[in-house]
């Protein structure tokens, strides 16, 4: 081979040689940007550590400067320069100790949230509760609730004044999502899963609706909103109620759900709820006088529904069970016409029932024979 040729090999080999004995740690490394909770600084090398302190002072310092004097987009350029490395550091401001890292994200939040990326807004507070948890989370907290549900509730201010956003119902529910596991607790993470749950019905998507709806009431089952929450329910299964000749799964789980909203709310006016503004609370009262009336409807036309399941099954086995039922006549020895076991099912659901009641004269008319 000539002398070339084998150069060629021996270079592909150290390089190998030297990909396959480097330290695990240094190819992890390049994958970085996907966990760092700062995406870093830099191009081709990044650079996650923390600012220096002297300079996240100046930065910071120098934002507040030209917030006040209404350079406003120079304000915004220092404070977001803290979304790329974070900074601990803490400094004595207007007679105040200020977490420079934290404060500059929350600004810029606030100053997102007046131009109208809401997006962006909340973006930048999702940050600030996780990195900084010494920082005023209630604070925090309360600001991230109120753009999660702008965002699902509100048309988004359009940009420059012109240029349209569009949003996204999945984006709404994530960020709902995330309030609700960051900020756990009564006071926000309720709110959050209801407002979840309403865009959820909204769109037609039950199935989130119901996983928002069941994480409400089992992990905050003293709630306020536990008391809409439980309605919801009823009324989600009972959409799915297809009628008597189907499989009665659904009929049963809303009736549950009715059951336990009369048994549990029915009498009592709901309280309010933590940070619950007194606007909200009065219309929710309102909604509640409504919805007590509405569970006892929906509950009797879901116990009509199973009854009338079982009355319809009586029928079809009483006209036809003897060309299927190879024990017809066994059984109608013995018990009498098969078909009586679901009119009495049919009477057990309710009796008063207009199928129970319907049921009732099956049974004496087949009594009678």
């Amino acid at each position: 081979m000539h002398r070339s040729g084998h150069f060629l090999l021996l270079s592909i080999s150290l390089t190998l040689t030297c990909l396959l004995s480097a330290n695990p740690r240094d190819r992890t490394d390049q994958s970085k940007d996907k966990t760092e909770l700062f995406p870093g600084t830099g191009f081709f090398i990044r650079n996650y550590e923390p600012y220096e302190d002297a300079e996240a002072a100046e930065w910071y310092r120098q934002a507040v400067f030209f917030e006040k004097s209404g350079r406003i987009s120079d304000a915004l350029k220092l404070f977001e320069k803290f979304t790329k490395r974070r900074s601990d550091h803490v400094i004595l401001h207007e007679g105040a100790k200020v977490s420079v890292g934290a404060d500059a994200l929350y600004r810029a939040a606030m100053i997102r949230e007046r131009k109208g990326d809401w997006k962006k807004a909340f973006d930048h507070l999702l940050l600030v509760a996780k990195a900084y948890m010494d920082y005023d989370f209630e604070k925090t907290a309360q600001a991230m609730l109120s753009l999660g549900e702008k965002l699902a509730k509100q048309d988004l201010p359009k940009k420059w004044g012109f240029v349209p956003r569009f949003r996204s119902a999945s984006e709404d529910r994530a960020r709902l999502y995330q309030i609700a596991d960051i900020a756990k607790g009564p006071q926000f993470a309720p709110r959050a899963l209801m407002i979840s749950a309403e865009i959820s019905i909204k769109d037609e998507l039950s199935e989130e609706a119901v996983d928002a709806l069941e994480r409400l009431i089992n992990l905050y089952p003293r709630h306020p909103l536990s008391e809409k929450a439980y309605f919801l329910l009823a009324e989600i299964h009972a959409s799915k109620v297809a009628g008597p000749l189907y499989d009665q799964g659904v009929t049963r789980k809303s009736r549950d759900y009715y059951d336990d909203y009369i048994e549990t709310f029915y009498d009592d006016q709901p309280a309010r709820s933590p940070g619950e503004t007194l606007e909200d609370f009065l219309e929710r009262v309102e909604g509640w006088k409504v919805r007590r009336i509405s569970a006892k409807q929906g509950r009797a036309a879901m116990t009509e529904m199973l009854a009338s399941s079982k009355l319809e099954l009586g029928e079809y086995v009483e006209k036809y069970g003897r060309y299927f039922m190879s024990n017809w006549q066994e059984l109608s020895e013995t018990g009498g016409n098969p078909s009586l076991r679901f009119y009495y099912d049919a009477e057990d659901v309710d009796r008063d029932s207009e199928a129970g009641r319907e049921a009732r004269k099956r049974i004496d008319a087949l009594k009678m024979k």
